[in-house]
């Protein structure tokens, strides 16, 4: 796949994405926080708590007719490798930025059809348990 246009969907599914989760409730601290070791695509608050969220957008056609033949799910693709490489960057977040509240590591995947301008958007909270 054309690498130029995987990174314009990556970038136009973060957008949805951080417009999907402040519709939700959530203020955005930060967005693309990039460090050697990782990065997060979206740093969000809401009620106290840090989200760290992964966003994982694919381009496909959305159907319309309620049949599910056509339903890609995106977040499934992300892997419990990269959901603790989350982690570990969202602790040394955390640690640098001497802030003590709770967080945790949420997943939003993005459908994008872009022959018909739509979007469709499926939130995943705490998708990370300490243990893992």
């Amino acid at each position: 796949m054309n690498k130029s246009i995987t990174s314009q969907t990556g970038s136009v599914g973060e957008d949805i994405a951080a417009i999907f989760v402040q519709r939700k409730g959530f203020s955005i601290i930060e967005k693309n926080y990039r460090k050697p070791w990782g990065e997060i695509d979206i740093v969000a608050e809401r009620d106290g708590t840090v989200h760290f969220i992964e966003v994982k957008a694919v381009s496909r056609s959305i159907v319309d007719d309620g049949s599910r033949e056509m339903d890609y799910r995106p977040e499934e693709m992300v892997t419990i490798s990269k959901l603790r490489k989350v982690a570990r960057t969202a602790a040394l977040y955390m640690e640098s930025k001497r802030d003590a509240r709770e967080y945790q590591i949420d997943v939003v995947g993005v459908l994008l059809d872009t022959e018909k301008k739509k979007a469709k958007c499926r939130f995943f909270e705490q998708v990370l348990e300490d243990n893992l």
